[in-house]
Order: structure tokens, then sequence, then C-alpha cells
């Protein structure tokens, strides 16, 4: 097909009378445009199935399939809906233009055919169709380019927090690689509370996303206690464990500071949650507000027992770690009074895939 004829326009007539279908066909190419005219629904669908038309021009009174249900079977179907039908029938009550419309067509033309109003109608649908597909382009477009900048945006508030989450590698100093490991546990163990009925209206792609890396800044706060407490050898006095708890709200005041100029970025938004919840506990007795059950932010409950299994299966300044066995008795015996007991439930099961 010559380039010109690719570009042009073609419309797909449907009447089961030869002679309307030679007269249209005429109408059709005299307005400039490329009829392909056909005598059923049936010829129809194929005709559709081979080349979308740009205008559809249907018949009502047809054998087998009249026109009403051809327009609904166009309608229904994704690829086929935004094409443009003009009815086309001797018949011209008042019932059946209103049921014609109902059901998706642009316009109605009666029998017999005016060739100056079939052109001005065709005319005036096919440039309404052509700027709704240029306007669904640019959409499109617009939607593609907002994406990209609000991805750009996200990429570069998750560095910034990954180089605040390093300033705590290099405070630790001996806990090298530990709060990538923290993240990659956090998201591994979301993924798997995914699969619970009891979690998996919460628990979205994007939550897992965030979680991933908002653990990384659960002790955030830390840098604010002085490294004589954080790092003691031996256990702390009262007064000292009253300093070292205030690293949760300290944690969560230099995150709020982030989240006011993020546009609420609901990864800061976690990261808040976590560092200031990470250390509540389901019963109650935790700190720094005795949150008890669900009132804990979900972030938070999985950040404590992740976060739990890491401490007792490392070395620590003040102590070896535990064997496996022994850090999951331990965290088994406070199920229910420290972790929420239906995410203990599942982390059992896939613990072993922890790094």
């Amino acid at each position: 097909m010559p380039a010109n004829k690719k570009q042009q326009p073609n419309i797909l007539i449907v009447d089961d009378v030869s002679a309307n279908l030679v007269i249209l066909s005429e109408m059709v190419k005299s307005a400039g445009y490329i009829p392909r005219p056909v005598i059923s629904v049936k010829q129809a669908l194929a005709a559709i199935n081979q080349r979308i038309p740009q205008l559809i021009l249907l018949d009502i009174t047809m054998p087998e399939i009249d026109g009403f249900e051809l327009c609904s079977m166009l309608k229904a179907d994704v690829k086929t809906r935004d094409i443009p039908i003009i009815f086309i029938s001797a018949l011209d009550s008042v019932e059946d233009k209103v049921k014609g419309f109902k059901l998706g067509a642009v316009d109605y033309i009666a029998k017999p055919f005016e060739k100056e109003e079939v052109t001005l109608r065709l005319n005036t649908h096919l440039k309404i169709y052509k700027m709704q597909q240029e306007l669904e382009t640019y959409n499109k477009k617009l939607h593609k380019m907002v994406n990209s900048q609000i991805q750009k945006v996200a990429n570069e508030q998750k560095n910034i927090l990954y180089a605040i989450a390093s300033l705590l590698e290099l405070r630790y100093g001996s806990y090298e690689n530990h709060l990538n490991i923290i993240g990659a546990n956090c998201r591994l163990f979301s993924m798997s509370l995914q699969f619970s009925p009891k979690f998996d209206k919460e628990i979205t792609s994007s939550f897992i996303d965030s979680i991933e890396t908002a653990a990384q800044l659960c002790d955030i706060g830390t840098l604010s206690i002085k490294e004589d407490i954080l790092l003691k050898e031996g256990p702390l006095t009262p007064e000292e464990w009253e300093i070292m708890k205030t690293h949760t709200e300290e944690g969560a005041k230099h995150l709020e500071e982030i989240y006011k100029y993020s546009g609420n970025n609901d990864l800061i938004g976690m990261s808040v949650d976590i560092a200031r919840y990470h250390h509540e506990n389901w019963d109650g007795t935790g700190y720094p507000y005795g949150l008890k059950g669900t009132k804990i932010p979900l972030s938070a409950r999985i950040m404590a027992i992740v976060d739990t299994y890491d401490a007792l299966n490392h070395d620590r300044c003040y102590r070896k770690a535990y064997s496996n066995e022994e850090s999951l008795e331990i965290m088994n015996s406070e199920s229910g009074k420290r972790f929420d007991p239906d995410m203990m439930e599942i982390f059992n099961k896939i613990q072993k895939q922890m790094h």
C-alpha cells in the first residue's frame, strides 16, 4: 500500500444491503477516506482483527447479529472501545437513537443518505477521534516523564538515606555490613508476610521496597549517644540505660526534619516510624510510649524481630554471639510478649533464609 494510503483513515462500513454499501463506499471515497465495506458482523470482526478502523458506519437491522449487539461487543473490548461508531438505519425512532447513544455510538445517520451530511459527520468525528488519540499519546508521554522525575527524586532521597546510614556503620566499626543485612532481611521477611491473609492488605510492593532502606536508619538516633555508653563492654547503669533509650526519639526527630522537606515521602515516613517505635513491645512493656499490639506500626514490628535476630546472632562489644538455635529459643520465648505472635509464626518458617 502506498505511503499516502496508509495515512488515510479507513472507514469500516457494515450493512447487509449491497446497494447501501456501494453508495456509502463512494461517499467515503469522495471524502478522501478508504472505504472497507462488509455485509455481516462476522466479516466486520474479521476486518477489525486484520486492521483497526478509524471509524465504523454500522447498520442496525441485520440478520443473526444486529448492529446494537456488535456495538456492545466492540465497546466491551479494550482494543476497540474507542473506535467511533455511527449508526446508519432506516429506523428513525427516538427509542432507537437513544439506545444507540447509550451503547456508546457517537452519531446516527438516517437513510436515505445525503452525501453532504455523511461527509460532514465523517469529517467531524474523525477530527474528534484524531484529537483524542493525540491527547492520549500526549498523556502517556507526560505520565512517563512525570514518573521518571518521581523516580529520580526517590533515588536521590534513597542515596541521601544510604549516606546517613553509612555514618552509623562507621560509628559501630566492627558491625561491618550490619545495616545492609538488616535491610535485606526486612525485605525478605516482609515478602514472606505478604503471603499471609493477616498482612497481605498492608504489605504492598512499595512497602517492601521502602522497608529495605528505612530499616537501615532504625538506630540513627545513636549518633547522639556518647561512645562510652554506646560501645560500653559491660552492663549499662540505670542512668546510662535511660540515656540509651533516648535514641528512638532522637532518631525520629532527625528524620522528621528530613520528612518535612521531602513532600511527605512514604519511605522517610516509614523511617520515622521504625526509628521511633522499633523498641515497642507487643504486650505494651516497650519504649518510648508503651504502645501495645497493632497500635505499633507494622514496619516497626517487622524491624523488632529482624533487628533482635541479627543482634543475637552476632558478636557485640558486651557479649559473644548466640548460636542460631539459642537465638530462636530466646525469641520464641518472647512471642506474644515482645513480638507479634503471628509474625513470629511466619518468621520461624523462613528464618533459615535470613543472612
